[in-house]
């Protein structure tokens, strides 16, 4: 468990975690530093101010000027004794003041939430004093924002990173599995050659005419098969067809291998629904799905194939009265390798969804599911609504 985690990407994402956690600490130190160093300069500040009321020596006062005129960068807002507001200020938009009769109180509220006011007597009797309450420099509002902004861009990068990754290792994944659906088609092109030339032969043989035609429908069975195969991986040749005749084609080849306990039935609308569809890989899809419903019900039940228009989609439910699929397993039954079975490779769905969301442009999914009630698998294709092409027959 401890070998899976411990890989270049899992230490990479370590790394940036605590270089941004480290980031954020000596950010944390330096903003109170700073924080610091600016309420001395504000205190010192308030002081020029004091010096330059109460000092008749014009050295002092020149240096007090000095140091007011050095604070460009710090807001300072006046109030007096009582803590209302003078309407003097420093290093705020006078604009803003002007055209916003909340904007130096908001700003004073902020003010007095961050730091203690500095205060400066002017007079014991009366008694007269200045408040000086102040926020924070630009340089500080950015120190304190930085942490987070890295934060951001470090989490963005992993997720980048992440994606590409993923990303990377699907694409992997459709070629080795392209790459094996070509092999197993190239292997099997040898022996369905030489079968079909046994075929030929045992023609010739008088006593095989019952015997022959049952063999060399296998043989094309076979040829078929191995035609799917060697179509994935490569861009398949569209054809304009009435997918309600295509379906039920396979549907009335797959009732008389589905046994004597098995009903298997179509519902469709009257009129034609066309479609784009590579037919032997489209036959392929749904014989793949009728197969996994005669697998989930274990050779007694009922099939319903319903074919119907929704919206600008053509919709193509396999339903079977099953056993049903765990929620948890909805995702994972499109998984290569992912099987219930004691045999099997775990293929069909996958191939089945590749061919119809890649090839075909639609969707295939899982409708509804229920233990001991059964699976709906649901395809929707686009609608062909081009008056220009015509039905391949």
């Amino acid at each position: 468990m401890i070998r899976q985690w411990l890989n270049w990407r899992s230490l990479l994402a370590l790394v940036a975690i605590i270089i941004v956690i480290a980031t954020i600490f000596y950010s944390r130190y330096l903003a109170n530093k700073i924080a610091k160093e600016e309420t001395q300069k504000v205190a010192l500040w308030v002081e020029a101010q004091k010096t330059i009321l109460n000092s008749p020596d014009t050295l002092g006062q020149n240096l007090a000027y000095k140091i007011i005129a050095e604070n460009d960068d710090i807001p300072i807002i006046e109030t007096n004794e009582k803590d209302s507001l003078t309407y003097n200020f420093l290093n705020l938009d006078s604009t803003k003041v002007q055209t916003d009769s909340n904007f130096l109180r908001s700003r004073f509220r902020e003010f007095k939430s961050l730091h203690k006011p500095i205060l400066l007597i002017v007079s014991e009797k009366p008694y007269l004093a200045n408040r000086y309450y102040y926020g924070e420099s630009n340089l500080q509002k950015q120190l304190r924002y930085y942490p987070i902004v890295q934060l951001f861009i470090v989490g963005l990068f992993i997720s980048i990173m992440i994606i590409a990754q993923a990303s990377s290792y699907r694409s992997l994944q459709n070629k080795m599995w392209a790459g094996m659906a070509k092999e197993t088609a190239h292997q099997l092109g040898t022996p369905i050659t030489s079968l079909q030339g046994w075929v030929e032969i045992l023609k010739d043989v008088p006593a095989n005419e019952k015997l022959v035609p049952e063999i060399e429908k296998d043989v094309m069975r076979l040829q078929l098969i191995s035609d799917r195969f060697g179509k994935i991986g490569s861009q398949p040749q569209l054809e304009i067809k009435d997918i309600t005749q295509q379906v039920s084609q396979m549907v009335a080849y797959m009732r008389k291998r589905a046994g004597h306990h098995m009903q298997m039935e179509m519902i469709t609308n009257e009129k034609p629904a066309i479609v784009k569809v590579s037919p032997p890989l489209f036959d392929w899809v749904i014989e793949n799905l009728i197969k996994n419903a005669l697998d989930s019900m274990e050779g007694k039940g009922k099939i319903s194939v319903i074919i119907k228009e929704l919206g600008e989609d053509i919709c193509i439910d396999v339903k079977d009265t099953g056993k049903g699929i765990p929620r948890s397993n909805w995702n994972k039954v499109f998984q290569p390798g992912f099987s219930t079975k004691k045999r099997g490779w775990g293929l069909g769905l996958t191939l089945s969804k590749r061919i119809v969301e890649q090839y075909h442009k639609g969707q295939l999914f899982i409708k509804s599911s229920d233990a001991d009630h059964g699976t709906t698998f649901r395809i929707l294709l686009q609608k062909n609504n081009s008056p220009h092409e015509h039905i391949e027959a």
